[in-house]
C-alpha cells in the first residue's frame, strides 16, 4: 500500500457509495439509531467529517494538529463523541455538505504532500497512504452502521484488501493497548475475497494462523461484528488471543459489538 493515489482513488470511491446511500434520507433516517450506542446516522457522518478535519489539521498543520492532540488528552472518554453530538445537531443538508468539503480537501492536501510525508496522528505517524488507508477503514466501518441502520445489505468489494490489510499490520498495536506483550513472529493469516481470490500476510511457514472470509476479518478488526459471528479460525494461542482482541483503529481498546446471542 505504498501508492497514495491508489488508496486515495479507493478511498474516493467508499466515500462516494457512502454518500449515494445517505444523500436523499429523510431528516427521520438521517435520525435513525445504529448499531453504535446513542449515534444515530447524522452521528456516523458527523464523525466522518469531523475526523477528516483532523486529519486535514494533521496533514497541513502538524503544530496546530498538536492541540487537537491536547484536547483528546483532557478529556479522553468523551471527545470524539462531542465532536460527533455537534456536528449531528446541523441540519442534515448542511452535515452533507461539510462531509463533502472536508473529504475533498483531505483528498487534495493528502494527493498534493511530498512524497516521503509522515503526519502526526492520534497514534504512531503516518505516510499519505497509511493516512488515507486508514481513512479507508473508518469509512467502511461506520459506512456499516449506517447500512445496518438503513437495513441495507452492501456487497463487499476489493476495497477491502485495503481494510485486511491495515488490521494485520496493527496486530501489535492491539497487544499493545491491551497491555500485552505481542507475540516474536509474524502469523500467517490467508482470507478470501469477494470475488473468490486468496489474499495472504505473513509467511506461508508461520507456526500460527488466521484463515476466513475477507470481509469477516474487516468486521472483526473494526469492531462492527463479534467474533462469536463470524466465520474465522485461528491456529495457535496467541492467533486465538488476537481474534479477541483486533482493532484496526487508533485509540484505546474498542467496546467491540455483543454477539447476535447475546453473550459478549
Amino acid at each position: 500500500m505504498s501508492d497514495p493515489a491508489v488508496v486515495l482513488d479507493d478511498l474516493r470511491s467508499e466515500s462516494d457509495e457512502l454518500d449515494q446511500l445517505v444523500g436523499e434520507l429523510s431528516p427521520g433516517q438521517w435520525a435513525s439509531p445504529t448499531p453504535a450506542a446513542g449515534w444515530s446516522v447524522a452521528h456516523q457522518i458527523a464523525h466522518l467529517a469531523w475526523t477528516d478535519r483532523a486529519a486535514l489539521i494533521a496533514v497541513t498543520d502538524p503544530e496546530g494538529f498538536a492541540a487537537e492532540v491536547e484536547k483528546a488528552l483532557v478529556a479522553p472518554d468523551s471527545f470524539v463523541d462531542e465532536g460527533a453530538e455537534a456536528g449531528a445537531a446541523l441540519p442534515p443538508a448542511a452535515l452533507l455538505a461539510r462531509w463533502r468539503q472536508g473529504r475533498e480537501r483531505l483528498q487534495q492536501a493528502l494527493r498534493e504532500a511530498p512524497a516521503g510525508s509522515r503526519f502526526p496522528w492520534y497514534g504512531p505517524p503516518m505516510s499519505a497512504a497509511s493516512m488515507a488507508t486508514a481513512r479507508l477503514m473508518e469509512t467502511w466501518a461506520h459506512g456499516q452502521d449506517v447500512s445496518d441502520a438503513l437495513g441495507v445489505v452492501r456487497p463487499p468489494t476489493a476495497r477491502l484488501a485495503h481494510v485486511a490489510w491495515l488490521g494485520v499490520r496493527t496486530r501489535d498495536f492491539a497487544f499493545g493497548v491491551h497491555g500485552l506483550t505481542p507475540p516474536a513472529e509474524p502469523f500467517r493469516v490467508e482470507l478470501t475475497g469477494p470475488d473468490g481470490q486468496l489474499w495472504t500476510y505473513g509467511p506461508e511457514d508461520a507456526v500460527q494462523s488466521v484463515t476466513g472470509p475477507a470481509l469477516d476479518l474487516c468486521l472483526l478488526v473494526t469492531q462492527r461484528a463479534h467474533r462469536a459471528d463470524l466465520s474465522l479460525r485461528a491456529d495457535g494461542a496467541d492467533a486465538d488471543r488476537w481474534l479477541d482482541i483486533a482493532q484496526a483503529f487508533a485509540g484505546p481498546p474498542g467496546k467491540g459489538r455483543a454477539a447476535r446471542g447475546g453473550d459478549a
